[in-house]
């Protein structure tokens, strides 16, 4: 069984509800466990500035799915949520990065792990150390330190964290 840490991000048709949904098709997947999820947080988009703002999160798995069977299933929740794939960096309903999978390094022709931009992004390392303050990533390098070294983007926006019995029901948020 693989400890996966996974990227969220929406910023197309109800962003936050979007990353509600996705939490709770990853808890409904029966070859994975949803262990836990950050706190929901507001960040600028990285690549074209004339899109809507995103909502990010990060989520903890356990899986003994096979790196890119994991990489399918997660596609397939994209996929259902509407995910359209318009432009690099463009908008999007929903996107799943696999950041982390235990210590594996992997680079591969569909798949590259650690993700390769997780380092520079603040919505993905604020949220990885809410979750795993401590987490090393596989090359030894901690997570306070990287965050500190990013100066050049603007603060996340809190935007709170749904519990558990909130993903099977929107109305109870």
């Amino acid at each position: 069984m693989a400890i996966c840490y996974l990227g969220l991000g929406a910023n197309l048709q109800q962003p936050y509800e979007q990353l509600r949904s996705c939490l709770a098709a990853l808890e409904s997947q029966p070859d994975l466990e949803l262990l836990d999820w950050s706190s929901f947080y507001g960040s600028k988009p990285v690549g074209p500035q004339d899109q809507p703002d995103y909502v990010n999160a990060v989520a903890r798995i356990r899986t003994e799915l096979a790196p890119t069977a994991l990489l399918d299933c997660l596609q397939a929740i994209e996929n259902q949520q509407g995910r359209v794939r318009l432009r690099r960096w463009g908008e999007r309903t929903l996107d799943i990065d696999i950041l982390l999978i235990d210590q594996l390094q992997l680079n591969s022709e569909r798949l590259t792990v650690p993700h390769i931009e997780m380092a520079n992004r603040l919505f993905v390392l604020q949220p990885l150390a809410e979750l795993a303050p401590e987490l090393q990533l596989p090359d030894g390098r901690l997570l306070a330190p990287l965050i500190a070294a990013i100066t050049d983007q603007p603060p996340l926006l809190p935007l709170g964290k749904p519990a558990r019995h909130q993903l099977e029901n929107p109305a109870a948020s």
